[in-house]
């Protein structure tokens, strides 16, 4: 990567034209995401060993721009908040002041004229909120929402009757393309890997999709600085040019995810095989590999359900009862 390594924040203003912005209302002061936090919020989340995608710090500040993510300390407990202005907020991170840190919330929507509201809540947390508020609380799980959860030993040798089309796929790249190889991403082939996700990207739909496009300046701010946001990532090369990538990290103790996977759809075998190929070369220490969510998105569903993740992390919106 660039030694000169620039500010996330002013890549994504370039790229993207965001701007950063920190707000001030009432007791709790909520700023955006910066690189200069990376310490404070890794410190929260070694505390809490999550396989929920949303305990990444380069998810956080790379989607930070989109979805107006901001964090602040409330009662010594991590809170981020989504919208402008906050529509929802996190469950608290920090197991000594969780319920005065809600109480504080709770108050501060009430302040505001506002409906409390709690997002991306797992099952372990609402179990943690309803044993601190007895029947306060109820929360409504959205399946777009939920992490897709596989064993990395069954993503690496795809074993098993029902990985049986995968293999295919794989052998059948193999037996058609001589000259394909993987390889790490480093500074030697990221901007081949930029201009590979611009044309997927336009492939795609992208410059008529607002979505896309937000994922293409999101993965284009990933490669930049991968290695200043801790992530590892690998290629498949074919006939000299690379036809698919992916990005990740490591997540907890016994989980690596999957943040970016891109390949060229018209390439048969080409997703197969660098899903294949990455979890082998990266993520074969972990246990689990978390590839979130699908967005509700019907083609994504029906792929990563042809993977059969071995659990789902279920997520929902909390409310008051």
């Amino acid at each position: 990567m660039d030694s000169n390594f620039r500010d996330i924040r002013k890549d994504v203003h370039e790229i993207c034209g965001m701007i950063g912005y920190t707000e001030e209302i009432m007791e709790i002061i909520w700023k955006k995401v910066g690189m200069e936090d990376e310490e404070i919020i890794k410190s929260f989340y070694k505390k809490e060993q999550s396989r929920s995608c949303e305990f990444s710090f380069a998810n956080n500040i790379l989607w930070a721009p989109y979805y107006h993510i901001k964090y602040a300390i409330v009662e010594g407990s991590l809170v981020f908040a989504s919208g402008t202005p906050v529509e929802s907020v996190s469950f608290p991170l920090g197991k000594e002041h969780v319920k005065e840190t809600i109480d504080v919330l709770m108050n501060y929507f009430k302040e505001n004229k506002q409906v409390f509201k709690m997002h991306l809540v797992t099952h372990e947390q609402f179990e943690r909120l309803d044993e601190l508020f007895p029947g306060k609380f109820q929360i409504e799980y959205n399946r777009d929402f939920a992490d897709y959860i596989y064993l990395s030993e069954k993503l690496i040798t795809l074993s098993g009757k029902k990985l049986h089309s995968k293999r295919n796929h794989i052998n059948k790249f193999k037996a058609e393309h001589d000259n394909w190889q993987f390889e790490y991403i480093s500074e030697a082939n990221c901007q081949e890997c930029i201009d590979m996700a611009t044309k997927w990207g336009a492939l795609n739909g992208g410059e008529e999709d607002e979505d896309k496009q937000n994922e293409l300046c999101v993965t284009i701010n990933a490669i930049k600085n991968m290695d200043r946001l801790g992530l590892k990532g690998g290629l498949i090369r074919l006939d000299g040019d690379v036809i698919a990538f992916s990005l990740g990290e490591e997540l907890c103790q016994d989980t690596f995810v999957v943040h970016i996977e891109k390949a060229y759809p018209h390439i048969q075998g080409a997703y197969p095989i660098i899903n294949q190929q990455f979890v082998e070369h990266i993520a074969t220490n972990y246990e689990y590999v978390n590839r979130e969510d699908d967005t509700g998105a019907e083609g994504l569903r029906k792929a990563k359900l042809s993977y059969y993740p071995a659990f789902l992390q279920e997520k929902g919106m909390v409310s008051l009862r």
